[in-house]
């Protein structure tokens, strides 16, 4: 496997463009599947999930094509006929967002095999909710060798579907199924977050009937089929957040480019708390750290819009070397600190205690071989990296492969001395 190596102690300085919403376009490329049109999506990061997930949709019948530049770069998908409607454990075990092929297969072919994701390394994330709204919308579910399988010989049917709790996944799912169902569908606690309306803008576009997108109560009317779209992907606030992060952390002063202040959303006020500057320009965003150490801050994740828990990772490798105590509390996964041990070795002073991680900054991080756990404890390690003492070898980092597009070339660009060391 790959390894990454940080020399840290350079400060950031120059422009990081933004990719498209690693986020958004997994569920957009899986709304294709409720179309025997094109969909085609401009603006797409290039990363180890989408070729996946590219993967995933030719088995079931997909024609998916990359097309433009490499820093430009769109997905054609069309779906002309649903040659198969059952997605393997082989495939699905490698990414979950696999498992959100099951609403629009049952949608538009009645029928669908799906395997259960299994575990996953930051928390269980069950399927439950996805399966539950289903029921509720006419369609037969049984469990069967770790697969579910599903039909809807009648078509789905509009529901009532008060979810128990926030589910971006669940929201996704259930949202492109209702497009195709019989009637109305409303579905109450649904997710907000940005991606989400993402997705419902690209389904208006493809003739849907969707109100209240970026609330919590979503109205679909279900058509009877729906056209193709041209669909430019929203740039992926979370890359964002932990480029501005990074900025921070080595004490830079660069840019964000393609993006405006909105991007950063509950980011923003917690880092001016920490000391960071902020400056709004023409399609861009100055972010101007500090030569003396960040001011130390607590935070609790929480559903858009609250504080992100993909930037909970990120935010703890900031407050490693920050002057003072902070408390980071991860309230939507219950596995998300696997970080914390990484960033011990590098000399953190973290303690944990029980959903909360306490963090009592350092005056400077030591570099020490470590190992990425999961995507965003990935980024958290190259944050740590960039700030440390010393050259930080950074292992498995397939992980960053998975949501953070050209991350060295960005980040050497501005500066940093990071390259990567390939396996012979």
């Amino acid at each position: 496997m790959d390894n990454i190596l940080i020399e840290g102690g350079v400060p950031l300085k120059g422009a990081l463009p933004i990719s498209g919403s690693k986020n958004a376009v997994l569920p957009l490329m899986v709304a294709a599947l409720l179309s025997d049109e094109a969909l085609i999506l401009q603006g797409t990061p290039r990363l180890a999930d989408t070729l996946h997930l590219a993967h995933v949709l030719r088995e079931l019948g997909a024609e998916v094509e990359a097309f433009g530049e490499a820093r430009d770069e769109g997905l054609r998908v069309q779906v002309r006929e649903i040659t198969s409607t059952r997605a393997p454990y082989e495939l699905v075990k490698k990414m979950r967002a696999s498992f959100w092929v099951l609403g629009p297969l049952l949608a538009r072919a009645g029928q669908a095999q799906v395997s259960l994701p299994g575990g996953c390394a930051i928390g269980t994330r069950p399927v439950d909710l996805y399966l539950q709204g289903l029921r509720l919308m006419g369609a037969q579910l049984d469990m069967e060798n770790g697969y579910v399988i599903a039909s809807a010989k009648n078509g789905l049917r509009g529901a009532q579907i008060d979810l128990p709790f926030i589910s971006v996944g669940a929201t996704h799912v259930l949202m492109q199924a209702a497009s195709l169902a019989d009637g109305e569908t409303c579905i109450t606690n649904a997710a907000a977050e940005p991606e989400v309306i993402d997705v419902g803008q690209c389904l208006q576009l493809m003739g849907a009937q969707i109100e209240g997108l970026g609330t919590n109560t979503i109205r679909i009317k279900g058509v009877s089929r729906l056209r193709g779209a041209t669909y430019r992907v929203a740039r992926d606030r979370i890359e964002a957040g932990a480029f501005a992060l990074a900025i921070a952390a080595s004490g830079g002063d660069a840019q964000l480019m393609g993006v405006n202040a909105d991007i950063l959303g509950s980011l923003r006020p917690v880092l001016e708390t920490i000391g960071v500057a902020i400056e709004a320009q023409e399609n861009s965003l100055r972010i101007i750290g500090q030569q003396d150490r960040l001011t130390a801050t607590s935070i609790s994740t929480a559903p858009y819009p609250g504080f992100a828990t993909d930037l909970q990772a990120p935010f703890m490798g900031v407050m490693c070397c920050a002057q003072g105590e902070s408390q980071i509390r991860e309230t939507i996964f219950e596995n998300r600190f696997m970080h914390v041990q990484e960033l011990v070795r590098m000399g953190a002073n973290i303690t944990l205690h029980g959903d909360t991680a306490r963090v009592r900054g350092v005056a400077q991080l030591q570099a020490a071989p470590v190992m990425a756990t999961d995507l965003r404890a990935s980024i958290a390690l190259v944050i740590a990296g960039l700030a440390a003492q010393g050259t930080t070898r950074i292992g498995r980092v397939y992980h960053l492969d998975r949501g953070y597009e050209r991350l060295e070339e960005k980040l050497s660009q501005c500066g940093a001395r990071i390259w990567r060391e390939r396996d012979s």
